[in-house]
């Protein structure tokens, strides 16, 4: 499973920006995708994912009610819609994939390269 991550750049804060996650390979090796971030100097955290199989998603309550996730069956794409974002939310953000829906980066054995967010002010 290959996982490309793209969509990042600069934003200003209270804007919006999506990044995009296009998923390659078997999808019976996947059944959650997941995005992580991780800012400048801190460690890397857990952010959003979605079952791949019945959308069901969830969300750190950081960004709950800002970020959405979303799904596209048809080309294996997730995408993580930031809306009104902060300069907090500056950060690399990767895109996962695992079979189970968890939260420990360590559930997950596929990842994307990374996409860099800034959000200035």
């Amino acid at each position: 499973v290959q996982l490309q991550a793209s969509g990042g750049g600069l934003v200003q804060a209270g804007g919006s920006l999506r990044l995009s996650c296009a998923v390659l390979g078997a999808t019976s090796r996947y059944e959650a995708i997941a995005w992580f971030r991780q800012a400048p100097g801190k460690e890397r955290e857990w952010v959003s994912c979605i079952s791949r199989r019945d959308g069901n998603e969830f969300y750190a309550d950081s960004v709950k009610e800002r970020f959405t996730i979303s799904r596209d069956s048809a080309s294996n794409t997730v995408s993580l819609h930031i809306n009104s974002p902060k300069e907090e939310d500056t950060a690399v953000y990767y895109c996962a994939a695992g079979l189970y829906m968890a939260k420990v980066e360590n559930l997950y054995p596929y990842w994307g390269q990374g996409t860099l967010v800034t959000v200035s002010s």
